[in-house]
């Protein structure tokens, strides 16, 4: 093959694109807490960042779910639904989860916003 590397960046698109379309399939509150997230870990998204530790520090990821679930307390103040009480211990799990993916997904994208796997 003298030309193998269309092929990778196909196969790439294809991965991304295979991504996206599983992760709009998430539940509403699921796309809500992503977002956060990804707002979150958009301004640690630099140079040095805890996220792109070698080994993250679970205290670190721990800290952040904290903060993610801070932000998600607020929002929910003012869009509260009566009779509908929230068990935050489970929700404080599924964003951690959810975290440590969207971690995992930053330090593999590559300039061109391409995951490597």
């Amino acid at each position: 093959m003298a030309y193998p590397m269309p092929l990778f960046y196909q196969e790439q698109d294809t991965v991304t694109r295979d991504l996206e379309y599983l992760q709009e399939m998430y539940p509403m509150e699921a796309k809500k807490y992503q977002k956060v997230i990804a707002g979150i870990l958009d301004r640690l998204d630099y140079e040095g960042s805890m996220i792109y530790d070698e080994y993250p520090d679970r205290w670190q990821i721990y800290r952040l779910t904290q903060v993610v679930l801070d932000k998600l307390k607020q929002e929910g103040n003012a869009e509260s639904v009566p009779g509908k009480e929230q068990d935050w211990d489970q929700t404080a799990e599924f964003i951690q989860v959810l975290l440590c993916y969207e971690i995992y997904k930053k330090r593999h994208m590559n300039q061109n916003g391409i995951l490597k796997f």
